[in-house]
């Protein structure tokens, strides 16, 4: 897996990350990063920051490691102040930039609605959303969001490919797994 994100946005971007709080008196922002490496985040020279429904286009002035996290300065951003103002806005990114991935690489974004059906034809649901657990990500698909479900149960499932995930059709939006309904 190459990119983590939290709540999509309904158009043609992805969540990186968020502006979080403050850092400094110069305009710096900690940021809460979702890529994978979190340093991923700093790759991408103009962020799309969205407060609301209002976009704007920032360039990444500057930004580095700083302890556990990240911190960062983006263009228009040069005191406490405007950092205060930008302070819980969502960094995105226009899908069409992400760079192209090759064989069984995944965006998240792009298995999240995929219909989860079983070796033997079982639906289990859709894919919601994924997760990082540190041994390996793991997906929740939720039987009420598909309609010829077997039943309305979320489970979770580890995204082991060749193991648990037997093939990814992303055209036709399913994904075949190797997993016991039951669990």
């Amino acid at each position: 897996m190459s990119e983590s994100t939290r709540e999509q946005p309904a158009d043609d971007h992805v969540v990186l990350g968020t502006l979080t709080s403050p850092y400094g008196v110069k305009g710096w922002l900690r940021v809460y990063s979702y890529t994978s490496p979190m340093e991923g985040i700093l790759d991408y020279p103009v962020w799309v920051v969205r407060q609301g429904e209002r976009l704007e286009r920032r360039r990444l002035l500057q930004g580095r490691r700083h302890g556990k996290g990240l911190v960062a300065q983006v263009e228009g951003c040069d005191s406490r102040e405007a950092a205060e103002a930008l302070a819980g806005a969502e960094i995105l990114l226009a899908k069409a930039e992400l760079p192209e991935l090759t064989g069984d690489d995944f965006y998240w974004h792009e298995l999240e609605g995929l219909r989860v059906v079983t070796r033997d034809g079982q639906v289990l649901g859709r894919i919601d959303y994924l997760f990082e657990t540190g041994a390996n990500d793991v997906m929740v698909v939720k039987g009420s969001l598909e309609p010829e479900a077997i039943d309305a149960r979320e489970r979770l499932l580890p995204f082991l490919p060749e193991e648990v995930i037997l093939e990814v059709d992303l055209a036709e939006g399913v994904m075949t797994v190797d997993w016991d309904s039951d669990f």
